[in-house]
């Protein structure tokens, strides 16, 4: 039995299998957006978005109003190989700017009517006050040299996320995002994408935060040796092994919020880059959370277009993003806020007198 084996059947034990969507809610869902005096499918995407809400919360009165952002903060050993601009130091200070709610998420959150949730699940040195304290670790080890954390950390991150989803769920929130803070954190999500994808490292890594063509080398071969290293590099492995060799325990608590959407039917928003690797974790330890998944946004990172394509999720926002925290997918709310204004306060054909489009799909 491999080690990713053990988690989903500790987790099954603890909280029971996912269900499938709710299949009747979400035709609900289309019965309702067709009889709006509008073209059919005339909201495009949206309106794929608006029956998964309805397939994933078994509902047709759909309501996201209530929303929140969990945001994973751990720093990365592999920072020591000098692939980033900055050190782990900017880690702790972004998060304590986060507190204050004037962190680049804190800011856009404000416009979009989310809560913030910035959780400390590795970072290093002392407790930050107002962070959710779930710290498993002082980060993890450089993945170069060992792997980069043990299996009961990576176990406790996934546990983590799905504790915190519970919890929200609890107090009335109806869509989560999810986000991350962590100097080096592109590197771990591009050798876990790399990995689990098995694709060349060149296709994967990207600038992060911005580096200059000589870096980016630096960061690809970084990847390589890693990959080689812990003999990622000959054909796919089991995905905790993966996350345990070179993952990040932001990505590991993230995946756990992915699996805590489909334990307690929560939708989850999927950001960037580590957010989708943590997506892909998930998907791979669960299957069925993809179907309680929301792609948001494609990132200007190479590798997240493998991600969705690799889970069949489609995003709606192409503006190059690169701002991570979660901001991307909380950009997506105001969004989704539109396209729910049209479903619940639509006038309806009957209502104008008109005689309903007809669907003709084959």
């Amino acid at each position: 039995m491999s080690r990713s084996d053990d988690v989903r059947n500790i987790i099954e034990m603890g909280f029971g299998k996912p269900t499938g969507l709710d299949e009747e809610a979400g035709k609900l869902v289309r019965e309702r957006l067709d009889d709006i005096a509008k073209p059919l499918d005339g909201l495009g995407d949206f309106e794929e978005i608006l029956v998964k809400l309805g397939g994933i919360t078994g509902t047709d009165k759909l309501d996201i109003s209530k929303r929140a952002v969990i945001i994973m903060c751990a720093d990365n050993g592999i920072v020591r190989e000098g692939i980033s601009q900055s050190d782990s130091s900017v880690t702790r200070d972004v998060a304590e700017l986060m507190v204050e709610k004037k962190s680049s998420v804190g800011v856009m959150s404000e416009v979009v009517n989310c809560d913030t949730f910035p959780v400390n699940i590795g970072i290093k040195g002392e407790k930050i006050p107002g962070l959710i304290d779930m710290k498993i670790a002082d980060g993890t080890a450089d993945f170069l040299e060992e792997p980069a954390m043990r299996f009961d950390d990576a176990f406790q991150a996934i546990s983590a996320g799905i504790e915190l989803v519970g919890r929200l769920k609890k107090e009335g929130y109806k869509i989560i995002a999810t986000g991350e803070m962590g100097i080096g954190n592109t590197t771990t999500a591009a050798a876990v994408i790399s990995a689990v994808l098995y694709k060349m490292p060149e296709e994967i890594v990207g600038r992060g935060a911005g580096l200059s063509d000589e870096k980016l080398l630096h960061k690809i071969n970084v990847v390589k040796d890693a990959l080689r290293f812990h003999e990622l590099d000959t054909g796919p492995k089991d995905i905790v092994d993966i996350l345990c060799a070179v993952g990040g325990l932001d990505i590991a608590g993230m995946a756990g919020v992915f699996i805590g959407g489909a334990l307690f039917r929560v939708p989850i928003l999927i950001d960037g880059l580590i957010s989708s690797a943590a997506a892909l974790v998930a998907a791979n330890i669960i299957p069925e959370t993809v179907d309680y998944m929301i792609a948001t946004h494609v990132g200007n990172e190479p590798g997240m277009k493998y991600v969705l394509e690799e889970l069949s999720l489609k995003a709606v926002i192409n503006a190059g993003l690169r701002l991570g925290e979660g901001t991307g997918a909380i950009m997506m709310l105001p969004l989704l806020d539109a396209a729910l204004n049209l479903y619940n306060k639509g006038r309806r054909f009957r209502d104008i007198e008109l005689e309903n489009y007809k669907r003709y799909d084959v």
